[in-house]
């Protein structure tokens, strides 16, 4: 077992937590339409303003909180669960960021797995490069911060940024096509903070397959909130949590639940050593919940492609910033007067509001839009494409 140290004023866990029962749910996509004559609450889009202000908070913060494995129990169950699926041959590469003392990087090498740590901080980085010397090429450790992959700001890049193109070169992984088999596996706990934002970013990445999806369709396996993973999963009809990001994230990605775990079970690097448990909103969110997000062999069919990615997001992004507002009226305001004929021909029902539709009926929307003459009238301007990037930080 690796001798990690301990994070600043956090315990060591002296005795095995008590790890959920594993329980898997695969989520599929919602059909296409079933009935019309639904009425769902309005819903409260992301303000990209407070997005702004919360970034810069994090950025002048010296601390940042992080949560991570450090019970040999719950890295088994992990482990397992990263192990789902696979054959009895080599177990893939996986990419596993922000290891922290390393307690399921030694339990995924004991299984066989070949493991790349992308590690951020100097304390955890020694060790885990100690661990990498007494190995034979089993263990690779880069100094990095897989949220800081790929960074606007032009330039060498500095540790712990990371540019995509040097760390897959380093892997050995090549590019393949986007229908191919998954190249990569990525592990990994999303911090709290910004924790919206960090998923809008992976999701922006893959859909116009920019930076680690250049590589093809990598699979994310990620413990997020219970709150998020609500929202991923949402159906039309769930009061305030059917949102633009549901949307999306349930067209691109093949999402599915692993594993549900308290907060409790997971050390954090907060001074006092206690754990930064959230306060309960509107959702429940006592658990971090484990969900694999591999992106659609078939998402880039039709009329979606990777160059028109963005004006599809913002398609869907400007549909909910009025959620029950009638779709008729939405297309009336993109200058189509034919939206009667164009919804007849998608066969949906000339009431249905924003929130009625279903993830693929925005898609099929979207390519009829694309045929349509005035499409690029309405949809190319870019002071308004420029808005989306906001969630792209």
């Amino acid at each position: 077992m690796l001798a990690g140290r301990a994070p600043p004023g956090a315990a060591r866990c002296g005795r095995l937590l008590a790890a959920g029962l594993l329980r898997p749910l695969l989520c599929g996509l919602p059909p296409c339409w079933v009935t019309a004559g639904r009425q769902y609450p309005s819903l409260r889009v992301a303000e990209p303003a407070k997005e702004k202000r919360l970034m810069r908070k994090e950025q002048g913060s010296s601390l940042v909180v992080r949560r991570f494995i450090d019970c040999p129990q719950l890295a088994r169950t992990v482990r397992r669960c990263l192990q789902g699926g696979a054959g009895s041959g080599p177990q893939p590469l996986l990419l596993e960021f922000a290891p922290g003392p390393g307690i399921l990087t030694q339990s995924l090498l004991d299984a066989g797995f070949r493991v790349v740590a992308l590690e951020s901080n100097s304390d955890f980085l020694i060790d885990l490069q100690s661990l990498e010397s007494s190995l034979d090429g089993q263990l690779k450790v880069i100094h990095g911060d897989f949220f800081r992959m790929d960074p606007m700001a032009k330039g060498a890049l500095k540790p712990p940024a990371v540019s995509s193109e040097k760390l897959f070169e380093t892997l050995g992984v090549a590019a393949v096509p986007w229908r191919a088999d998954v190249p990569l596996k990525v592990f990994g706990i999303v911090p709290q903070q910004l924790e919206r934002n960090r998923l809008w970013r992976l999701l922006f990445a893959m859909y116009e397959c920019s930076s680690i999806y250049r590589y093809g369709r990598v699979e994310l396996n990620l413990f997020i909130s219970e709150k998020e993973y609500t929202v991923l999963t949402a159906k039309p009809g769930k009061s305030k949590v059917y949102q633009a990001l549901t949307v999306l994230a349930q067209l691109g990605y093949e999402i599915e639940l692993l594993h549900k775990e308290p907060w409790s079970s997971f050390a954090t690097n907060l001074k006092n050593g206690g754990l930064a448990i959230p306060k309960a909103g509107r959702l429940p969110n006592d658990h971090f919940c484990l969900v694999r997000l591999t992106p659609q062999q078939n998402l880039f069919t039709g009329g979606l492609k990777p160059s028109n990615a963005s004006t599809f997001i913002f398609m869907v992004k400007q549909s909910f910033a009025k959620p029950k507002s009638k779709l008729t009226d939405r297309l009336n305001s993109w200058s189509l007067d034919n939206s009667d004929t164009l919804l007849k021909a998608l066969e949906i029902p000339k009431n249905a509001s924003m929130c009625n539709l279903y993830p693929e009926d925005y898609k099929r929307l979207f390519e009829a839009l694309q045929n349509s003459d005035l499409f690029a009238e309405t949809f190319f301007h870019d002071e308004v494409l420029a808005s989306t990037r906001t969630m792209n930080l």
